[in-house]
């Protein structure tokens, strides 16, 4: 089995830009906190990141179903390598 490709910030971003339109949207990679750790590269990037997001598509949606939103629009990343992923839902202004 062939190790994976780290996964980069802008990579990230975009996805979440076409699935879930965010009207905010930060995606930090977290992953040189982690090296050394279980799922971290030799690299230093690309493994563990941390999502601020807002988006309409959340609104009367569940905690959970929100984060199930993010993790299906990344699903492919997942599959390629993610091995953490924060999320924090930021709250649409009323």
């Amino acid at each position: 089995m062939s190790a994976a490709l780290p996964i980069h910030v802008q990579a990230l971003e975009e996805q979440l830009k076409n699935r879930l339109v965010p009207t905010h949207l930060e995606v930090l990679d977290e992953s040189a906190a982690h090296t050394g750790h279980m799922g971290a590269n030799a690299e230093g990037f690309g493994t563990h990141f941390r999502i601020r997001i807002a988006s309409p598509v959340f609104t009367g949606k569940s905690r959970v179903a929100r984060h199930r939103l993010v993790y299906d629009a990344l699903q492919n990343f997942i599959d390629q390598g993610l091995h953490a992923l924060a999320i924090e839902i930021i709250e649409q202004p009323h």
